[in-house]
């Protein structure tokens, strides 16, 4: 009984794999998500949190319940898996995954509260932005994105330390350039990579610019390099999403006309 209890509150909370009852609880905390941040913003209105506080409270309190109920409901059943079979280390284990740690970060907040003092509580309200991100385990799309992310995390580190370098570089060749010329502006390099941030998003707010012919062509310069080198994250990212894509596709197994994946169809081959 206990036993088919787990396995049982396991596959309701797999996305997808609890029968019509999973899928009505995946639409719930789904609807729940979406309505938590919506209540966040709302808050911020001064009139309309005077008014309705008693209320948001008890939609929060009422939040809480659900998505702790949630959280150690999975981790009770997480020994379901073969990887998370000890009862202790299993668990520890499954706690540590990332979904798991977005869905403690759900709940965290609200009971911070009981142990900081009123001044902490409007940064608090704050951290319930993090349940945005629990919409990664219900929603395709959003899994999909931090599949993606996860396996091109070595490119867009390169690509980052890339970033970085060519920052520090040209916000230094700035700094000697324009120095002498506007020294309240470019006074040190730390100041100046405010200017190399700016240029190199192609933001241009132009409260910092150069003036000397030589700042003006490095600034050029920069501005044209800064254009391909955002333009790179981007393409990891699209060329991620189209191998992942790839990798989910379904194809018609030739054998028994059952849909599988084109790995699976690869090897059937």
């Amino acid at each position: 009984m206990y036993r088919r209890t787990r396995h049982r509150v396991n596959q309701l909370f797999q996305v997808g794999a609890g029968g019509r009852i999973g899928q009505y609880i995946d639409s719930f905390i789904l609807a729940l998500i979406v309505a938590n941040v919506a209540t966040v913003i709302l808050e911020t209105v001064e009139p309309l949190y005077a008014a309705y506080q008693a209320e948001f409270y008890l939609f929060e309190l009422a939040s809480v319940v659900i998505f702790s109920i949630e959280y150690f409901g999975r981790l009770w059943a997480a020994t379901e898996h073969s990887e998370y079979r000890h009862p202790v280390w299993g668990r520890l284990r499954y706690a540590t995954s990332p979904f798991m740690i977005i869905d403690l970060l759900a709940i965290l907040p609200f009971f911070l509260g009981f142990f900081f003092d009123l001044r902490f509580l409007r940064m608090l309200r704050l951290l319930r932005f993090l349940r945005l991100f629990k919409l990664a385990r219900y929603s395709r799309s959003m899994r999909l994105f931090v599949t993606v992310i996860t396996d091109k995390k070595e490119d867009f580190l390169i690509a980052s330390s890339v970033g970085g370098i060519l920052l520090l570089f040209s916000s230094s060749l700035m700094y000697f350039v324009e120095h002498e010329a506007q020294p309240e502006m470019f006074s040190s390099i730390p100041a100046a990579m405010w200017w190399g941030v700016v240029t190199l998003t192609t933001v241009g707010y132009g409260d910092v610019h150069p003036v000397t012919p030589l700042g003006k062509l490095l600034g050029a310069v920069v501005a044209v390099i800064g254009i391909g080198l955002f333009a790179l994250p981007a393409s990891i990212l699209a060329s991620g999403f189209v191998e992942e894509s790839q990798h989910e596709r379904k194809y018609a197994c030739p054998h028994c006309g059952e849909h599988v994946s084109e790995h699976e169809l690869h090897e059937l081959e």
